[in-house]
């Protein structure tokens, strides 16, 4: 009967090489050159593990394309404009600057702990970035790509700011439910924009917002119709994304608008003070940004290589499905009207659900990297979300009675039982050594012989399906031990050959295993190098054979996950989760100052030889100050409280070396002080009598 089962498991898993194994063979003998990136993370909050799922994906993949010798370069940055970040700073009590530096380290340091391996991790507020976003611009405006025309926007009249959809909430003017935000409704479904909401209510001030119009820039998508039609249909996309833009393209490409008006957290628009580039048009040219600053410090790189049109490299992006429409239309089509090669392909994949539904913060399943850190090893989530993981766009479940089933079932009972199980027979009877000639054993070369349609399962992102064969074959592995009792065998001085033989074999099947698994395990492969006594495991070495060579004692590499870990990490989190949120609206002192920085300024007295109002504009004045024979035009917010007539001839004090700042209406070139509370309560500052223009103010 032993001998019937024996046969089973030497019968081969892969009897065939399929087409799809021929592909993945004809890569690994072709050096390839790739640019990969994730999306990249917004800089108002934490890494979660719904963020994890992505970046761990991406990781893999990039690991696997290294392993078969690729040049494979892996790129990321902070998403870091916008006014989000800009009102979140505020709350803060600290520039937007200082705020996007500090979320960087903290999203570097949790990447870095899940073992996800970036060339470079920027930012998108970089000078690289800033000039590739001219330089795209620019050239899509001379070719004719970019038109202005004027928009009706709801207007926050007390914080003086256009409000984002995301900015205003009301009650949603299909089904009525209040507390919606300005672009879609939780509860019914229904879109529709800002001005359509019921009783509309400013979410940074809490005033009743009123419609203002302003100039804005439109990128006309209209125009690159044909090539994404193409573009979408020849192998860059998913079919299930090709099959929702052919909706979309059916129902009509809307020009799309790429201005956002002052203030606001960004880039200016080159020629167009106080107009920025919208976030979305800086974040994935931020990808571009992150390889050119990577390029300045490597010189084996060259951006144009990667990035002109004619390029032969990869450039592969991985994202959620939810940014899908930026991804595979609005920027393939910017960087066809800027002449940059569009995208190899781009990589889409579903939600991350906890048990089955929304990850929720009251039930401990809203859970952020760092938090899962603290309780878990990264290896166990990164092996779970390649077990799970597929090539489509469906939403991904993390189960978490499954994922202790599956890693104490697999990475512990399953493969590094493999080793656990013969190591000692080697290292305490054969001096370490493995046995001689067993390169052609049946099970080995089954193993090897699985290698390329792994690689194809990886190649295509089939991760689940590179798993269930990974674990079939150690099942074999273990199998063969059972079979061979070397325990047993040991006992017998005659039977040592066979021992040594059958412990030598199984160590090497654990070796190929821990190659088809290293782009998921990088730190337990790292042990698993250091046990055998090889350096960095890499493809091609599947198919060479341990022979006659030493190994190392063998010690323990992945611990049994204990229920209790999980229900620690879901305590932290409820923990985490409730505690109050600080005010929204609250607007605590700026960063504290020295003494010295007020040498800097110099005040001086002004005398107002012309006052007059600006033509669209509800709070300025337009003054013209003299200071002893210098004349400087300032716009100043002092509408309310006094008409232009009433302000000829008196004498104010302005900061008189403040750098001009171009505004809608003309250049500033100063600021005059005054006192009160606002709206009418405001007073210019009156000197003492006999005062004279130019005199210095102390």
């Amino acid at each position: 009967m032993k001998e019937n089962v024996k046969n089973d498991i030497v019968a081969p898993l892969y009897p065939n090489i399929s087409s799809r194994t021929l592909v993945a063979s004809e890569q690994a003998h072709s050096k390839r050159r790739i640019l990969v990136t994730s999306a990249l993370p917004y800089a108002n909050g934490s890494i979660h593990i719904g963020h994890m799922l992505e970046h761990i994906q991406t990781d893999i993949w990039t690991r696997f394309q290294k392993m078969r010798g690729h040049q494979c370069i892996s790129v990321c940055a902070d998403d870091t404009h916008g006014t989000p970040i800009m009102l979140r700073a505020q709350k803060e009590g600290i520039s937007p600057e200082a705020f996007i530096a500090a979320t960087r380290e903290e999203h570097l340091a949790d990447f870095t702990d899940f073992l996800v391996e970036y060339d470079n991790y920027h930012s998108t507020h970089s000078d690289e970035n800033k000039a590739l976003c001219e330089l795209i611009y620019n050239r899509l405006n001379q070719a004719g790509h970019i038109e202005r025309k004027t928009i009706t926007q709801l207007f926050d009249p007390e914080k003086q700011m256009f409000l984002p959809d995301r900015f205003v909430k009301g009650e949603c003017p299909k089904c009525g439910s209040d507390e919606q935000y300005g672009d879609n409704c939780d509860s019914c479904g229904a879109t529709y924009s800002p001005a359509e909401l019921k009783n509309p209510k400013s979410a940074v001030s809490g005033a009743t917002p009123v419609e203002k119009e302003s100039e804005h820039f439109f990128f006309k998508l209209t125009n690159f119709e044909d090539m994404l039609k193409q573009w979408t249909r020849n192998g860059h996309i998913q079919q299930q994304i090709a099959n929702k833009l052919d909706e979309w393209f059916q129902a009509g490409l809307q020009h799309w608008d790429i201005s956002r008006d002052a203030p606001y957290f960004g880039f200016e628009i080159p020629d167009a003070p106080d107009k920025y580039f919208y976030v979305w048009v800086d974040a994935p040219i931020g990808y571009m940004a992150s390889f050119k600053n990577l390029c300045e410090k490597r010189s084996d790189l060259n951006f144009e290589d990667f990035w002109k049109k004619d390029s032969d490299a990869e450039l592969h992006h991985f994202i959620g499905k939810d940014i899908v429409y930026f991804h595979t239309l609005f920027w393939p089509a910017m960087l066809e009207g800027s002449g940059f090669r569009t995208p190899t392909k781009v990589h889409a994949h579903g939600f991350l659900t906890v048990n089955a539904t929304k990850m929720s913060k009251s039930k401990g399943t809203f859970v952020k990297a760092r938090t899962y850190l603290n309780h878990l090893n990264p290896e166990y989530l990164r092996y779970y979300f390649m077990a799970k993981l597929t090539s489509k766009l469906d939403d991904f479940d993390l189960n978490l009675d499954d994922f202790v089933a599956r890693i104490n079932a697999d990475m512990v009972g399953k493969y590094i039982n493999i080793a656990s199980r013969c190591a000692n027979f080697i290292t305490k009877r054969f001096d370490g050594k493995l046995a001689k000639d067993i390169a052609n054993h049946p099970l080995i070369v089954e193993f090897q012989q699985a290698s390329d349609t792994i690689a194809a399962y990886y190649e295509e992102k089939d991760f689940g399906k590179a798993i269930r064969d990974i674990m079939a074959l150690a099942d074999k592995a273990n199998q063969y031990i059972a079979i061979e009792e070397p325990w047993v065998k040991i006992k017998q001085e005659a039977l040592m050959p066979e021992v040594h033989k059958v412990s030598s074999v199984a160590i090497n099947l654990f070796r190929i295993l821990s190659i088809y698994l290293k782009p998921a395990i990088p730190e337990i492969a790292k042990k698993v190098e250091a046990f055998l006594n090889v350096g960095p495991l890499c493809w091609e070495d599947i198919n060479q054979v341990l022979d006659n060579h030493t190994i190392n004692k063998f010690k323990p590499m992945v611990q049994r996950v204990d229920p209790k870990q999980l229900e620690a990490m879901q305590n932290e989190s409820i923990e985490a989760n409730s505690e109050p949120e600080q005010p929204a609206l609250a607007e605590p002192l700026k960063p504290e100052v020295e003494f010295s920085d007020f040498d800097k300024i110099d005040l001086r007295l002004a005398r107002i030889v012309k006052a007059e109002h600006v033509e669209g504009a509800d709070k300025l004045l337009k003054l013209q100050l003299e200071l002893d024979g210098m004349s400087k035009q300032v716009f100043a917010g002092i509408k309310s409280a006094y008409k232009p007539e009433e302000l000829v001839g008196k004498l104010t004090v302005m900061v008189a070396n403040l750098k001009p700042r171009k505004m809608r209406f003309g250049s500033s070139e100063g600021m005059v002080l005054a006192a009160g509370p606002g709206g009418e309560d405001l007073w210019l500052l009156s000197p003492d009598e006999g005062s004279q223009p130019g005199m210095r103010v102390k």
